[in-house]
């Protein structure tokens, strides 16, 4: 919402996902500075985390600000999925006196970058080039974000949805078991975020404990990476490659339903960090085993991103054409 004031810098970018809020200054068309992370327990508000970025930023006043947020953005009033944080944005709006302040679903904004992304902050993971199209976006982190970006008229539409929480669907039995598992905990209804996240890597540790007879909640998610890139742990290991597989056909579902031609690009927290694991993974073999259309799926090129702040980038695209600005 915007009430038509000027337009001047700096202006307040933020990517706010459930742990850290990202925030950063756009100081002049397209000039990206001071960022910095906020840890989001540290802060009983969204509001108050702002403030204390602006004050240890000492910048002057700021008169429009762009937020993405790891949540749904239907009307005035946003509440968390994954974070305690409940806010009304014309409310928050006018507590920081600001003009302008635009808040989208974080996925959305990351998915408007994936044009501006530099190549050399990407990594191909098998497929051919991408074609003009459709691109789809998937990523781990403290929850599932899912997006797509859609040509229309030389421009893109970002996809603002919550594909992280379609049902999960099992492809083998020891998918079957973890699902089975899930349910005893979550209900009948258990979504792809549960198992494809930070926490979903403790939740798969956890169903291969109580199916070995122990205990569950021994290990953080941080702990399962540390233990299975290393290769000392054959249980954290088995958890990273039943993630990454999981990961595979939920992104080829996603590729196949916008026709992907574009691309697959895989944002998050998670992935990135597995690095060369990831590479090697069962990803690819399950992004391609989609039956008569494994030749589709096959030439369809995934990245996955290395960019350290991409959604800010894509939360300035959008804040620019909220005011009406145009990239020269």
């Amino acid at each position: 919402m915007s009430t038509g004031q000027p337009n001047p810098y700096p202006r307040l970018l933020a990517d706010i996902g459930g742990t850290n809020a990202r925030f950063a200054l756009e100081t002049g068309p397209g000039v990206i500075e001071d960022i910095d992370v906020l840890p989001c327990n540290s802060y009983a508000t969204l509001a108050d985390a702002m403030r204390s970025y602006l004050e240890g930023a000492h910048t002057r006043a700021v008169h429009h600000a762009a937020i993405g947020i790891a949540n749904p953005v239907n009307g005035d009033r946003v509440q968390m999925t994954n974070h305690h944080w409940s806010f009304s944005i014309e409310e928050t709006r006018q507590a920081l006196g600001l003009h302008t302040l635009l808040v989208l679903n974080d996925f959305t904004a990351l998915a408007l970058s994936l044009p501006h992304l530099p190549a050399d902050e990407l990594v191909q993971v098998g497929g051919g080039e991408a074609k003009p199209g459709a691109k789809a976006l998937i990523g781990a982190g403290t929850g599932l974000g899912v997006s797509g970006l859609l040509p229309a008229g030389g421009d893109w539409v970002a996809i603002a949805g919550e594909g992280g929480h379609v049902a999960f669907s099992p492809l083998n039995d020891d998918e079957a078991a973890l699902l089975r598992y899930a349910q005893t905990r979550f209900g009948e209804h258990v979504s792809a975020e549960r198992f494809l996240s930070g926490p979903g890597l403790e939740l798969i540790h956890d169903a291969l404990c109580v199916q070995a007879g122990e205990a569950a909640g021994q290990l953080s998610a941080a702990q399962i990476s540390e233990r299975g890139l290393a290769g000392r742990d054959a249980r954290c290991v088995r958890v990273l490659e039943l993630f990454c597989a999981m990961l595979g056909s939920a992104a080829a579902n996603l590729a196949l339903t916008l026709g992907a031609v574009g691309g697959v690009y895989i944002g998050g927290g998670v992935v990135p960090r597995l690095g060369e694991f990831f590479t090697r993974s069962e990803f690819r073999t399950r992004f391609e085993a989609t039956g008569r259309f494994a030749a589709y799926t096959g030439a369809m090129p995934v990245y996955v991103i290395h960019s350290p702040y991409p959604a800010l980038t894509g939360v300035r695209a959008a804040l620019r054409s909220h005011l009406g600005e145009h990239d020269a």
